[in-house]
């Protein structure tokens, strides 16, 4: 590898400045389109499962092709495959700005997918090339927040963009921002590569792409048609099968791209588990809260966007003020007491009202960030740290796929249970069938037909029913959480000392985990150090 080892390469920290400019791309499409996708859903009709997959699209690509994608780059130069993906970001971010329906959507948010998981672990796998050990950490640090920075940027220039321009606009910010990016690193990245990296593996990015769309698939598809239904079993089935054919196939390769055999260790094991519980719940409440704020609160899309900062700030506070609490008290009562935090969040917010108002919402969505915060950093940390030097990057390419698995699955299955309580529990007596059936498929639609009908009683049905549906949801994140609590508790050890070779390999102390959210790059550093 181009290691630099006549001296540090004295453009490292501008090159660090295309890094940046690299994640605060991906970081801004994080959470702009769930203050979009109310808009989207009205625009074009959209029923949930519908909103479902333009979400799950970009997460399932993204998880599935993460780990090729970043051996593509330590073989044939991470240079060129950072520019490559950012330039297909850049493709799928254009087709969605033109896109005229559903299915263009969702194509647009699949390629933007596919150029996400080659910018991700690229972005931060070129760092142990440029910097030297005492200055990885707060360059990784500096790469996290430029992803962070559009976690709480996102909804405001979302909402903004959305009460002024077009729905597709949202997608039009990426374009200037990829721009950027790529031209940053032309001129300020030097190449790097690893030509003795494993050879990617088709076959295994080939199951793990249709196991994860299989099973994505049954799960949204199941309310709608049933669980029963022939179609949802059959995905179901194939999901396992092609799942259970990966894992396999894995546990054969002499260096397989997910090395499963490290779930065998405890503090990776119950680290992951933590983490990837913890996406499941964030990802379920980021898909569920801007609906409720834009369609029963009756907030535009700015005002969406300004209304999750409680959760964005007690989020970003809490990360960075995880690590001083860890050295005092130990990671895992700080992952514990974290998820405990969460769980009361979530089952306050599960007490919510047609007339709680935002008020009560701001409340538990602050606790909401402060829980994820605190328990996200030491278990990223912990399962970073547990990993044997030799093994570091497969183990948090391994970690980071799961955590993109358990946001994908938390979107899949907590939407689908919204979307099942919503359609049982509206009351569309007295419409016409077909117009039933739309007012059934989303509170958008339901309130729509309520506005054009001057149906008062529909609409404040499709608020009741919608708030019983988010209460359902929040329960399950409750309980999710405070098992994972539980879990943690009782099993994870303490955490590994900072000088033990599995927690400085990886490179992801305080900084590269601190100021995450969710499908945050900063979480990851797929590779980082593993082969220095």
């Amino acid at each position: 590898m181009n290691s630099g080892a006549a001296g540090p390469d004295p453009r490292r920290w501008w090159a660090l400045g295309a890094l940046v400019a690299s994640m605060l791309t991906l970081g801004f499409d994080t959470t702009i389109l769930n203050v979009a996708l109310p808009t989207m859903a009205e625009r074009l009709g959209a029923d949930t499962g519908q909103q479902q997959w333009m979400a799950d699209a970009y997460v399932v690509v993204f998880a599935a092709l993460m780990l090729p994608a970043g051996l593509l780059g330590d073989r044939f130069g991470r240079r060129r495959m950072l520019i490559a993906g950012l330039g297909v970001f850049f493709a799928g971010s254009l087709l969605g700005t033109l896109a005229q329906d559903v299915g263009a959507v969702i194509a647009a948010r699949t390629v933007m997918g596919v150029g996400a998981a080659l910018v991700t672990p690229l972005a931060l796998s070129v760092l142990p090339s440029l910097f030297t050990p005492g200055e990885r950490t707060k360059a990784v640090g500096i790469v996290s927040a430029g992803s962070t920075l559009g976690l709480p940027l996102g909804p405001i220039i979302g909402g903004w963009l959305l009460d002024h321009f077009w729905w597709g606009s949202v997608f039009l910010i990426n374009l200037p921002m990829a721009a950027i990016g790529i031209a940053a690193c032309v001129f300020l990245l030097p190449e790097t590569r690893d030509p003795a990296s494993p050879a990617v593996d088709t076959v295994s990015t080939a199951l793990t792409a249709g196991g994860l769309g299989a099973l994505i698939y049954a799960i949204i598809e199941a309310p709608t048609r049933g669980w029963g239904d022939p179609l949802v079993l059959v995905t179901g089935a194939a999901a396992v099968v092609l799942i259970t054919a990966l894992v396999l196939r894995e546990r054969r390769a002499a260096r397989p791209m997910l090395d499963m055999s490290l779930l065998a260790q405890r503090g990776f094991l119950f680290n992951t588990l933590a983490a990837t519980l913890l996406m499941f719940v964030l990802s379920g409440l980021l898909f569920v809260l801007p609906q409720y704020l834009q369609a029963v609160l009756g907030h535009d899309a700015l005002g969406t966007g300004v209304r999750l900062l409680p959760m964005m700030g007690g989020l970003i506070i809490a990360a960075r003020a995880a690590q001083p609490v860890v050295a005092r008290f130990g990671a895992r009562a700080v992952v514990s007491a974290g998820l405990v935090v969460l769980a009361f969040a979530a089952l306050l917010g599960s007490r919510t009202t047609t007339g709680s108002g935002y008020g009560f919402t701001a409340l538990w969505l602050s606790i909401v960030g402060f829980g994820f915060g605190f328990s996200i950093v030491p278990a990223m940390s912990g399962a970073l740290g547990a990993l044997p030097a030799d093994r570091a990057g497969s183990g948090s390419g391994l970690l980071m796929t799961l955590r993109q698995v358990g946001g994908a699955i938390g979107i899949a299955l907590l939407g689908s249970l919204l979307a099942s309580a919503f359609r049982d529990r509206l009351d569309v007596t007295g419409l016409p069938a077909p117009a039933a059936r739309t007012a059934g498929e989303s509170v958008v639609a339901a309130q729509v037909i309520a506005g054009k009908a001057h149906l008062g009683d529909l609409a404040a049905s499709a608020d009741a029913a919608y708030v019983h549906g988010m209460d359902l949801v929040l329960l399950v994140c409750g309980i999710a959480a405070l098992v994972s609590a539980l879990l943690a508790a009782a099993f994870l050890p303490t955490a590994p000392d900072p000088g033990e070779p599995g927690a400085t390999q990886t490179g992801a102390g305080p900084d590269a985990t601190g100021a995450a959210g969710p499908g945050s790059p900063g979480l990851v550093t797929p590779g980082t150090d593993a082969r220095q």
